[in-house]
């Protein structure tokens, strides 16, 4: 398969074009970045772990009836992944208070939020990416009601089989970012990437992070903990 041209460079990842129609090749990057880019930082071996994470993840929904973009992976860094149309949202699922929802209602850290709290965000990097609620949405037309219906009902459903799956593998699932895109034959996918870069992982016994705010927070080399939640995803999954 031959790649074209590029048609999208982010923080984490690049989308080419190929010569299949439908199917893009994304590659991960090994930048690290935080503050909606304001650090950065060339993190080597970042972006194989982050794309070995996400495969094992996408695998794991989509055996369990998640509809994922994720077609074939080609090596450490690339995979296929099906064309969808994104939505300009970021779905933001919190089991424990931390991050920005600390801040905003002024809650402590690692507070239970009973039955989760499911935000949008706006894409948006000029506004900061703002929190909105669905009567935003219907403005924006950033998605029809049908589908802003769909796509909590997968997160609610996504977040129910991950927080099973981190359990077992000895980590509390914090909180998570997904994005959703809409195929061309009109199915809502999910898309982006789930890897610590995008979900805040706590060990289980001792709270510690496993994910990137130790970069975010300056407390060290985020590799070794990336490696940690891969091997132990590893160890449950192929039990």
């Amino acid at each position: 398969m031959t790649d074209k041209h590029l048609i999208y460079s982010g923080k984490a990842k690049d989308l080419y074009q190929t010569d299949q129609a439908g199917i893009l090749k994304m590659v991960y990057k090994n930048q690290a970045t935080a503050g909606n880019g304001a650090k950065k930082e060339e993190i080597p071996g970042k972006g194989a772990l982050n794309q070995a994470i996400t495969q094992l993840i996408f695998t794991y929904l989509a055996d369990r009836g998640i509809p994922t973009h994720l077609v074939e992976v080609l090596n450490a860094r690339e995979e296929l992944v099906k064309a969808a149309d994104m939505f300009p949202l970021e779905v933001v699922f919190r089991n424990y208070a931390a991050g920005s929802f600390v801040k905003r209602l002024g809650v402590d850290k690692g507070t239970e939020i009973p039955g989760g709290v499911l935000e949008f965000f706006y894409k948006a990097d000029a506004l900061n990416d703002p929190f909105i609620n669905d009567e935003n949405i219907r403005f924006l037309q950033a998605a029809t009601e049908g589908e802003l219906q769909e796509i909590k009902r997968l997160t609610r459903q996504i977040n129910a089989l991950l927080v099973d799956l981190f359990k077992q593998a000895g980590l509390i699932l914090v909180d998570f970012k997904l994005e959703f895109g809409r195929t061309a034959d009109g199915a809502i996918v999910l898309a982006d990437e789930f890897s610590p870069d995008n979900a805040r992982l706590w060990d289980i016994e001792t709270k510690e992070s496993f994910d990137k705010d130790i970069f975010r927070n300056d407390e060290g080399d985020m590799i070794p903990f990336y490696e940690a939640v891969l091997s132990r995803l590893e160890a449950v999954t192929q039990a």
